[in-house]
């Protein structure tokens, strides 16, 4: 378990970061987690990964307004750039990071 202090200063430290809100009750955080990071490390490298538990992590969710798991929030040089939740396939997912992240690390 990770303070909100802490998560939010590795989004501010880091130049690309992934936090991944996700349930025990919930199949498809169980599915998609594991082949996200494995998509997202495989093409960009400098990635830093947060996984937060919201039946534990009440207060960080809803701080970031994250009501449903699956939610992915990508944030870029401290600012959060995508938000999906629910719905998601990893190329899609993929597909609107590698823009903004070739921007960013070039």
């Amino acid at each position: 378990m990770q303070t909100l202090e802490t998560i939010e200063n590795t989004i501010q430290r880091e130049t690309a970061v992934m936090v991944f809100f996700s349930s025990p009750t919930c199949s498809v955080c169980h599915v998609l987690k594991p082949k996200l990071i494995e998509a997202v490390q495989k093409e960009f490298k400098l990635f830093k990964f947060i996984n937060i538990d919201i039946s534990k992590e009440l207060d960080t969710a809803a701080h970031y307004g994250v009501f449903s798991a699956p939610t992915v929030l990508v944030f870029f040089d401290g600012k959060e750039f995508i938000r999906k939740t629910r719905n998601m396939g990893i190329d899609e997912v993929v597909g609107e990071i590698r823009r903004p992240y070739e921007i960013m690390t070039s």
